[in-house]
């Protein structure tokens, strides 16, 4: 692997009431050129129009398509990434949201962070997924 993933876990041991099976570090040491994108939503970027509305596992979905698409338009890939931030509008939504992000980053390892908040720039949007990776040398 391109990076040092230091303390990697699995959230089944950590949140052993949910269904949960995402695989996470406590750290990412990488060398290259830094990609940030924009945190993506259920919204199809060729079109700008908005996917599954009232449906967070289809926007998570969505979201992730976006995130793999852009990296690999910046010459990157999901496997170089070092942090996700979650953000739900509904704590009732984490486990259906990891899940989903969990499926594409499975044995990434990355860096994460869940956060619940009051509201999105649209009522339909219910989570937003904002990812950083690294170009390695």
């Amino acid at each position: 692997m391109a990076h040092t993933r230091i303390r990697k876990f699995n959230t089944r041991a950590t949140y052993p009431e949910q269904t949960i099976d995402n695989d996470l570090c406590q750290a990412v040491v990488a060398r290259g050129t830094m990609v940030f994108l924009r945190g993506q939503i259920g919204q199809n970027l060729d079109t700008s129009e908005s996917v599954c509305i009232g449906d967070v596992r289809g926007q998570t979905e969505q979201a992730m398509q976006n995130i793999d698409m852009l990296l690999k338009e910046a010459g990157s890939k999901l496997e170089h990434i070092c942090k996700v931030t979650i953000y739900i509008s509904d704590p009732r939504f984490r486990e259906d949201v990891y899940q989903v992000v969990g499926k594409w980053l499975k044995g990434v390892f990355p860096v994460s962070t869940g956060i619940v908040v009051t509201a999105f720039a649209r009522p339909e949007y219910l989570v937003e997924v904002d990812a950083t990776a690294v170009i390695p040398d």
